[in-house]
């Protein structure tokens, strides 16, 4: 029976897993989406769309679909699914890899203010600008609607659903951006602060650019931590070899 691998997808990693592995004989694959984006991408493999009912539904999935290996490469902030999925894979005894692209570092002539939510942010905010860039995704965007005195830059790839920030600009745009473009939105908005989200990567990582080139501080919210006993890889050719399959 061909081995089945169930990634959690949602992220370029997940892509690009997905596609090694269906080009492999033998190997089926099924990404899973959260459903939160409503055009996503295409995906080799097999597809499903949707919540699988906590952790307990999750396992009963596996064992239905008689998956041999979870790949836990959604977004560094879902933290909910990657408990979920830790829990499933102990409840069926199946294998569970977690891929994380690596977090993001700060270097010279960074202003970097590290924070441990986005409750924190929203605090810290008003002190360090007027004008601020809001990166954190729109899922988190009710937590700054409280935040008064603040002229928030939205940018999302789908309208967000309310609560927002009373003063908001909504900027509708699907990266992956460049150092130009980041530069060019700042000026344009005259933003004076950056708030975004530890997710890593070299995809989003112009923005920080952007602001070290200004001399903007940035709000940097750091990852959830993982689960107790589960630990990361960083990359695709990791997962594959967690996996047991061999880098071609």
């Amino acid at each position: 029976m061909s081995p089945h691998v169930l990634i959690l997808g949602g992220t370029t990693e997940a892509r690009e897993l997905a596609a090694v592995l269906a080009a492999r004989p033998g190997v089926r694959v099924t990404t899973s989406l959260a459903g939160r984006v409503s055009r996503p991408g295409a995906l080799d493999g097999e597809v499903r769309t949707g919540g699988f009912g906590g952790a307990r539904g999750l396992a009963a999935w596996i064992r239905d679909q008689d998956v041999a290996a979870v790949v836990d490469a959604t977004h560094p902030f879902a933290a909910g699914i990657t408990a979920n999925a830790a829990r499933a894979a102990a409840a069926t005894g199946i294998p569970l890899v977690v891929l994380r692209r690596p977090g993001w570092s700060p270097g010279p002539g960074d202003r970097w203010h590290d924070v441990p939510s986005l409750e924190a942010a929203a605090a810290l905010l008003p002190s360090l600008g007027q004008r601020a860039l809001l990166t954190t995704g729109r899922l988190g965007l009710a937590t700054f609607a409280h935040v008064r005195d603040v002229h928030f830059v939205v940018r999302s790839v789908e309208p967000p659903e309310p609560p927002l920030p009373a003063d908001t600009r909504l900027v509708l745009a699907r990266g992956p951006f460049t150092l130009a473009d980041e530069l060019a939105l700042l000026r344009t908005h005259r933003v004076d602060v950056l708030v975004t989200k530890d997710s890593g990567g070299a995809a989003t990582s112009p923005k920080l650019a952007a602001a070290r080139t200004l001399g903007l501080p940035v709000v940097v919210v750091r990852r959830p931590a993982l689960p107790d006993d589960v630990t990361a890889v960083p990359d695709v050719a990791s997962a594959l070899e967690r996996l047991g399959f061999a880098a071609r």
